[in-house]
């Protein structure tokens, strides 16, 4: 590229970090430059948890702090502290596509306020109240050759979809399925206490997160659909947090419209691991969940787990690490929305008037 891309991260908590932190560790860092974040937490703590990870440990890099600045491997960041998107003169900046890490605008209103107050783009952490909510849902490995330049609201979905949906299209390839089950096993999230302490919506979470396994409720089965629409009516979804740090796991059940036994069902994984080798993975060995932390792998199938109970009922488990391969599927949806622009600087926007 002629000229790096001008991004700026809104919400800089477990994504917006791994975002950062996922950049500077990829080449693409040569492509991109972000000149701005925007974080309600105080500089201080924002740079000690940049510094420090307690789950991806000292960031390999130099990370210091100057007058409202991050400064990472010499590399001066603006840094506001702004609760509402027009808190933020986002046209002073320049950019190119805003990161929207901070999970709080999930509709097509709220969304269009960073438009007008100068973002040209937003490339959202997580799935929008609805397909009508955004230009594009994106799932890299699958639907990434739909965005368009003129796109300006593109979300990446969730980590539990980016996970799923490529194991669940390949299935259906080869042995046309039926239906399918999904049961998420996922690491606790910081809309969660420590102790037992109030939520506002979900009497369940109120419950203390590393004493527990809390059922929750998910959208995972209407992203499946959004993504795969040839399932719609035959997925079904359920959400368990479970007290560890990272790293999730999907136990997939399916039935299949086609005979099938372990030996075809862990082929065809295996097929898919080849041909997506930068997305899936597929292995055989005795796993338990800490061997995938800091894994940027979308999914990790797990062969030894695979089931099959008489010749149409199969079972799998998928492993994934929810912070880190999600934040380099982002990196990746954001380099390939680049390639689809006649020039290799995005086009600006027209800002509303």
């Amino acid at each position: 590229m002629s000229a790096k891309l001008r991004l700026a991260i809104n919400g800089y908590g477990r994504i917006g970090r791994c975002f950062l932190r996922a950049l500077y560790e990829s080449p693409a860092r040569k492509h991109f430059e972000i000149v701005a974040i925007n974080e309600p937490a105080d500089l201080d703590s924002m740079t000690y948890l940049t510094r420090f990870d307690s789950t991806h440990g000292v960031f390999p890099g130099q990370v210091d702090q100057g007058d409202q600045t991050l400064i990472i491997n010499g590399h001066e960041i603006k840094v506001t502290h702004a609760d509402t998107p027009e808190g933020v003169n986002w046209r002073s900046y320049d950019l190119d596509v805003l990161i929207e890490c901070s999970g709080r605008y999930s509709q097509r209103n709220q969304l269009m306020r960073f438009i007008a107050a100068g973002c040209p783009r937003l490339l959202l952490s997580h799935p929008a109240d609805g397909a009508a909510e955004v230009d594009r849902t994106v799932v890299f490995g699958i639907n990434e050759h739909a965005l368009m330049a003129n796109d300006i609201l593109v979300s990446n979905a969730s980590c539990t979809t980016n996970a799923i949906v490529p194991v669940l299209a390949a299935l259906n390839q080869a042995f046309e399925l039926d239906s399918a089950f999904l049961t998420t096993l996922h690491s606790v999230m910081n809309d969660q206490p420590l102790i037992d302490g109030y939520h506002r919506s979900d009497l369940r979470r109120t419950r203390s997160a590393m004493q527990s396994i809390v059922p929750v409720s998910t959208g995972l089965a209407k992203g499946v659909e959004r993504l795969l629409p040839e399932l719609a009516g035959k997925v079904v979804a359920k959400a368990i947090r479970v007290p560890t740090l990272n790293v999730s796991a999907i136990d997939l059940m399916v039935t299949t419209g086609r005979p099938v036994s372990v030996e075809t069902v862990n082929e065809q994984m295996q097929i898919l691991a080849d041909n997506a080798a930068h997305l899936v993975a597929c292995s055989s060995h005795p796993h338990a969940s800490i061997d995938f932390n800091h894994n940027p792998h979308s999914a990790i199938i797990d062969a030894s787990q695979t089931r099959v109970n008489g010749q149409n009922f199969v079972n799998l488990l998928v492993w994934f690490d929810n912070e880190w391969g999600f934040a380099n599927r982002l990196l990746d949806t954001l380099g390939h929305w680049a390639t689809q622009l006649s020039t290799h600087r995005l086009a600006r926007h027209k800002q509303p008037a």
